[in-house]
């Protein structure tokens, strides 16, 4: 009987593959979310990656691309604006819905993007071809927010969130092959222009047949928002926006500061005015960047839980006004302040570890990525189609099988060891890609030892094709295995209490370093060359490493307590 009501209890297996595309298209919500994944993962998949790939035929230096680049730190940013996206109406649209208003909204300035960049020729116009890629990069970490939003709260008990998951990944998967494989495989045979046109069209068709049709939920009340904020205890008002406003400041000095120097490197460039370095921007501005954006951010925090320990400026009475001005200010409260508070809180000066495990866990991988395709098509001269498939075909199952082992090494060596496997396996990828750029003479040798060489000529590959797909099945392995255990990690971080915006904060912290990273990378690569660059990034790889160790150290001690 006890073992027939655990059965009765237990979840279903989550279905997967063409099973999970089946149920997607047999009811109208994870239909949508099939859909709303692919409208997500496409503009990703060419801006950041795809778009490398036209640059680098066009002769555009590595240095520009790298700084190009930062347009990634849209989708690492995209928490600051999300409490507009949460809250505010938008005229004419907010009929359709209150989610599907801005996902339509973002769809159209996508089209006008990718309409902009096939417009725009970016060996003439670099400045204005980096304007239309940033709108689009923009709308489409807009778009992002809206349909997080989307899948948790149109989810029910037909139609769990976990299942719209895992559609959502489904449909962001494919995208990625369109985006990437097929956008190469088309690059091929017809103009880029031509290529980012036709994508726009694909997300015109989802605008008709999904966003408009797709369901929608209410917009909650302007008074029930954050009432917790009032509790007698809370900070007062007046220290809520004080802290809010030195993190804001401090946010917006330095995305102004990103800002300004992308302007000033993508302008024409003037013989009497030469563009200014890469390196030495990083340099002088990187570390400032950080402090305003995770140091400043984690004081802050830590004077609040100090205030409210000790009773200073806080309510002794619940405060029950009420405003959209107060509103708009608590979500950004709770967006850039609360997270950080609840956590420093909690783990004491076991935060300085744990971001700084953050911030460094993907560097090694994160600082090269954009420069994959220039990479593989301008210096190694594979073709298009070669890329397409080893990068975007073969490299999908090769990540996927990373992720599968990932889990299966949780289970079977627990968390702390999998996490510093997941950060030992990409330097030794670097150190695999530094041969690669230096003819693959140890890639060669492995091939050969482990007949490898032999198994992939029988089904066609020459041993140049082979050196490629050898490489990416050691980056994509390792990378799957070190992104499994690193969002495992920051999963199991979090507080319950702040799930979706601690998460979103400290996810978006791992982009950081990684993305000021590669302006100077694009300018390591033009100066040093490619192999270079990789052992450096590698050696940058320790760093998380140390951090982890020491992460380990610290939730050993908190265990035996």
């Amino acid at each position: 009987m006890a073992s027939s009501a655990a059965n009765d209890g237990a979840k279903p297996a989550r279905p997967k593959g063409l099973k999970l595309l089946r149920i997607a298209l047999r009811q109208r919500k994870s239909a949508t979310m099939l859909g709303f994944g692919f409208s997500s993962g496409l503009p990703y998949a060419l801006l950041i990656g795809t778009l490398n790939a036209w640059l680098g035929e066009e002769k555009i230096d590595l240095a520009t691309i790298g700084v190009l680049s930062w347009i990634g730190l849209s989708y690492s940013f995209k928490f600051l604006w999300s409490p507009l996206v949460d809250r505010m109406p938008l005229p004419g649209l907010d009929r359709l819905g209150r989610r599907k208003s801005w996902i339509l909204l973002c769809q159209m300035v996508l089209v006008l993007g990718f309409g902009g960049l096939a417009a725009t020729n970016p060996a003439t116009a670099i400045g204005t071809f980096a304007l239309f890629a940033f709108f689009a990069a923009f709308a489409s970490a807009t778009q992002d927010v809206a349909v997080d939003a989307w899948r948790i709260e149109v989810a029910d008990e037909a139609t769990p969130v976990e299942l719209l998951s895992s559609i959502y990944q489904f449909g962001y998967r494919i995208a990625s092959i369109v985006g990437g494989a097929l956008a190469l495989v088309m690059a091929g045979r017809m103009s880029w222009p031509l290529v980012y046109l036709s994508m726009a069209g694909l997300i015109v068709a989802i605008m008709l047949v999904v966003t408009l049709r797709a369901p929608d939920t209410p917009r909650a009340e302007q008074g029930a928002l954050h009432a917790a904020l009032a509790q007698p205890g809370e900070l007062a008002p007046s220290a809520r926006w004080a802290a809010l406003a030195v993190v804001g400041v401090s946010w917006a000095w330095a995305i102004g500061t990103i800002g300004h120097f992308m302007v000033g490197m993508l302008a024409p460039a003037d013989p009497a005015s030469p563009h200014p370095s890469v390196s030495d921007f990083t340099r002088s501005y990187g570390p400032w960047i950080v402090v305003a954006t995770v140091v400043v951010p984690l004081v802050v925090a830590a004077l609040t839980n100090w205030l409210k320990a000790h009773g200073r400026a806080v309510l002794t009475a619940p405060d029950a006004r009420v405003s959209p001005l107060r509103t708009a200010a608590n979500h950004l409260y709770v967006a850039l302040v609360s997270p950080l508070a609840e956590l420093s809180g909690r783990l004491r000066w076991g935060v300085l570890i744990v971001i700084g495990m953050i911030l460094t866990y993907t560097l090694c991988y994160n600082i090269w990525s954009s420069f994959a395709f220039p990479f593989y098509l301008e210096h190694l001269k594979y073709t298009k189609d070669e890329v397409a498939f080893a990068s975007k075909l073969f490299g999908i199952f090769m990540t996927i099988l990373g992720i599968s082992l990932g889990g299966y090494l949780f289970t079977a060596l627990g968390r702390m060891p999998t996490i510093l496997i997941g950060a030992i396996l990409p330097i030794l990828g670097n150190f695999v890609y530094a041969d690669l750029a230096e003819g693959a003479r140890h890639i060669d040798a492995v091939g050969n030892a482990t007949g490898l060489n032999a198994l992939f000529a029988l089904f066609g590959f020459d041993a140049r094709m082979v050196r490629l797909l050898l490489a990416i099945s050691f980056e994509n392995v390792s990378t799957g295995i070190a992104g499994a255990a690193f969002v495992a990690y920051m999963s199991g971080i979090v507080s319950k209490s702040y799930t979706a915006v601690q998460y979103a904060l400290l996810s978006s912290l791992t982009f950081l370093i990684g993305s000021l990273g590669r302006g100077i990378a694009g300018e390591a690569f033009d100066t040093y060359g490619y192999a270079t660059v990789f052992r450096w990034t590698a050696a940058a790889g320790l760093v998380a490493v140390v951090m982890v160790l020491l992460e380990w150290v610290r939730v050993a001690r908190a265990e035996r307590k």
